[in-house]
């Protein structure tokens, strides 16, 4: 009768022993699962701009529709800055462009490389407009919404005509020569937001609702 009471007894336990092994086993499979979830996701590297092969372009989702650079080498460097109004004084003489013994203030960003490179649209848009001046050079406009415009001079070869759609990313030019801005393979660079020039180098990265 003893070792019936007993036999009794010890079966709840098996089960609750059986229960607490179990508990603890997806308890400790649940912990190795996250830790290297987390491990795979802060080794991941992120890429928001256009990877390029063989001089063509391959567009990469981003997490935002951000504000491209108007080109893809990233040897590009800048030969005049912006100039603001409320800038250092040293900045703005930086910013100041001469033709002809005339000063005038940079309404953009004038970008150069040793060699010609592409020019690519900054976001998706219309082209509206498409013009050849001997000061400035081959002229792209495009309008991106009501509020945003962006302009390339200088420009040596033009890929879009007046009403094409452009994406994001897309070659729509190659830099050139003009005689307002440089001498060398050159891109002027202009944006308009709510018919206000703004500075360009601020705006990169950035969706049109954070100007």
């Amino acid at each position: 009768m003893i070792k019936r009471k007993l036999k009794l007894l010890a079966v709840p336990g098996i089960y609750v022993l059986a229960l607490c092994i179990f508990g603890t086993s997806m308890y400790l499979v649940e912990r190795l699962f996250n830790n290297n979830r987390f491990e795979s996701i802060d080794n991941m590297e992120y890429v928001d701009k256009e990877i390029v092969t063989d001089n063509e372009y391959i567009p990469v989702i981003a997490p935002e529709n951000t504000i491209l650079k108007p080109f893809l080498n990233e040897t590009v460097s800048i030969s005049k800055t912006f100039y603001n109004y409320n800038g250092e004084t040293s900045d703005q003489e930086k910013s100041i462009i001469i033709y002809k013994d005339t000063y005038m203030q940079n309404s953009g960003v004038d970008y150069t490389l040793n060699e010609q490179f592409d020019v690519i649209s900054i976001l998706d848009g219309t082209i509206i407009e498409v013009s050849d001046n001997e000061i400035l050079g081959k002229t792209i406009k495009i309008r991106h919404n009501n509020d945003l415009v962006s302009t390339y001079q200088s420009l040596g070869e033009v890929s879009v005509n007046k009403d094409d759609t452009v994406s994001r990313g897309q070659i729509i030019g190659k830099s050139g020569t003009c005689s307002l801005y440089s001498n060398d393979s050159n891109l002027h660079f202009e944006l308009s937001y709510q018919g206000k020039n703004i500075n360009p180098e601020e705006s990169y990265n950035k969706t049109e609702g954070e100007l």
